[in-house]
């Protein structure tokens, strides 16, 4: 079989393999897969674009919010720095201590009689305040001066005797021996009689200290003996007197802090001390320091002083703890702002000061670097940063920026009763400040 205008040799094999209807489908297929990768692209490009779209509105929504609220004024609470007197102190805890403290004891043995005293009177130096059986001490006295009259009577008769043997010598009918012992007798007989006075003395020192008195004035404890024991001399222990007017208070200081100290006491002689309660509020008594220790204690690295206060009203009691206000200068005109205004940062200490405060509190915050000198509790005195009164955030500055516009409301006065505003120097635990 052939086909029409073509030589058989250029005829396929068959019919079948130049069939146009299988050619159609292949390239149908191909154009196919390429539409639908372009459609696959642009569906992702277009995600990506709304992604990229959506970020950008957010940041800047973001970015619009946050300038709203920088924008929008924070309220604030703000204080005026002041300018005031303020008394510049070191602080230390301190033992309040008798600045005399006698435990009595008994310097003969026997019964204790009923004694003279009320546990927690107040004594005075020279008052009886017990009594010891003196019975057997007046017998002993009686004795002893029994006995100088004995001797006094035989040195009588022997310088009797002697005058008597001296006068039959110068006639040359005695001898020389018993006239010399005659006159040895007197020699014994004196120092007899010395004896018998001295016993005398004795005896009645003993029966004097029968009479137990108070060697200082104070306040005297609890007895520790009842009446009806025996005691024995110089070993019980009766009752402890202590003198409350004046007392005394034991502290330490770290020794770099011991040259100011000793200067200022060399050169004024008097340095003021105020005793405070355990919370460091309330002021007990005032006094004076009195002196340091002699030496520093190696093992803490402080040194132990001595303030001695009147105690008039008896504020002060043996073992109390009360914590010591040393007072060192005192600066007439000391600013001084709330301690809660004070912020620290990489550059050291600072404040948020209100520029421009309208009369409606309305105002713009700034950073302002101060240099502290004290701080303490709820008053920090400055050297230098601020002026007298401006105005400091002592609430709410957590949130400022600088330029941060802000409403400013005065703080309320807070202030616990009976206590002054206090401070401490920087660089030091212990110094302190106190209007």
């Amino acid at each position: 079989m052939s086909i029409e205008g073509l030589p058989e040799s250029h005829l396929p094999a068959s019919a079948s393999e130049f069939d146009p209807s299988e050619k159609r489908p292949a390239r149908k297929g191909s154009w196919l897969r390429i539409l639908v990768y372009l459609i696959l692209i642009g569906g992702l490009g277009f995600i990506v674009w709304r992604i990229h779209t959506n970020q950008q509105l957010s940041a800047q929504n973001s970015a619009n919010q946050a300038a709203e609220l920088y924008s929008r004024p924070i309220p604030v609470q703000v204080a005026a720095a002041e300018q005031k007197p303020m008394s510049i102190y070191l602080t230390a805890l301190g033992t309040v201590t008798p600045y005399m403290s006698v435990t009595v004891k008994a310097r003969v043995s026997g019964e204790l009689l009923p004694v003279k005293f009320t546990e927690g009177d107040q004594v005075h130096q020279g008052q009886t305040i017990m009594l010891i059986d003196p019975k057997p001490y007046q017998a002993a006295l009686d004795q002893a001066k029994g006995n100088l009259l004995h001797d006094q009577a035989l040195l009588q008769n022997a310088q009797a005797e002697y005058a008597r043997y001296k006068a039959l010598f110068e006639a040359g009918v005695t001898s020389k021996e018993t006239l010399d012992a005659d006159e040895a007798a007197q020699g014994q007989y004196q120092g007899a009689i010395a004896a018998d006075k001295a016993a005398i003395e004795t005896a009645q020192l003993q029966l004097d200290w029968c009479s137990i008195q108070s060697p200082i004035d104070g306040r005297i404890g609890l007895r520790l003996v009842d009446p009806g024991n025996v005691i024995t001399a110089n070993t019980t222990n009766l009752v402890i007197i202590n003198q409350f007017q004046p007392i005394a208070v034991y502290f330490t200081l770290p020794e770099n802090e011991l040259p100011q100290v000793l200067h200022k006491l060399a050169a004024d002689k008097r340095i003021l001390v105020d005793a405070y309660d355990r919370n460091d509020q309330v002021k007990l008594a005032s006094g004076t320091l009195l002196t340091g220790d002699n030496q520093i204690d190696t093992t803490t690295g402080t040194e132990k002083l001595k303030a001695v206060f009147e105690n008039r009203d008896q504020s002060l009691f043996p073992n109390q703890f009360v914590n010591i206000h040393l007072v060192l200068e005192n600066r007439p005109g000391a600013l001084v702002v709330p301690s809660s205004a004070i912020q620290s940062g990489t550059q050291g200490s600072f404040v948020w000061v209100i520029d421009s405060q309208a009369v409606d509190g309305s105002g713009t915050a700034r950073i302002q670097p101060v240099k502290v000198a004290l701080t303490e509790g709820q008053s920090t005195v400055l050297d230098a940063g601020v002026q007298r009164g401006q105005n400091v955030v002592v609430d709410g500055s957590d949130r400022l920026r600088t330029g941060q516009s802000v409403i400013a409301t005065a703080a309320p006065q807070t202030r616990a009763p009976n206590a002054a505003p206090q401070s401490s120097p920087a660089g030091s635990d212990n110094k302190k400040a106190l209007p």
